[in-house]
């Protein structure tokens, strides 16, 4: 590719300061880095992607509100957070972790652990604590 073939289709890289480096081949056959903007197909891999993530993250939502689960798992699912990251970010216990996705466990956790769990997922106790839509 050359340099003025680089990909610029916006996206979601458009309204920000990061890019995406392409090498491409200048006008005397020399490689280079070039910043791009975006690419139709990057960006159409990107938006089905999200709206999978956020058809998983209704569904556990909606088992929140069924009370199958807590609300623990919705913020995990929205942030795109497993067990062991939320583990090794938090420093609780995966063991713990999981009996805190069900939903009557969630309500006994104390106030140190609603907060390591808020501070972990940059959010008030009391967002944690509720659903946000």
């Amino acid at each position: 590719m050359k340099v003025e073939e680089v990909p610029q289709d916006g996206g979601y890289l458009k309204n920000t300061h990061l890019r995406d480096i392409y090498y491409a081949l200048d006008d005397e056959g020399n490689y280079r880095q070039v910043a791009s903007i975006g690419w139709e197909p990057k960006n159409d891999a990107l938006n089905l992607t999200w709206d999978l993530i956020a058809e998983d993250a209704e569904a556990v939502r909606q088992d929140v509100l069924a009370g199958k689960k807590s609300p623990l798992a919705y913020h995990m699912a929205v942030r795109l957070f497993s067990v062991g990251l939320l583990a090794s970010y938090s420093g609780i216990s995966k063991k713990n972790i999981r009996k805190h996705l069900q939903a009557k466990a969630f309500e006994q956790i104390d106030e140190a652990v609603l907060a390591k769990y808020a501070e972990t997922m940059h959010m008030s106790v009391d967002e944690l604590k509720k659903l946000d839509r």
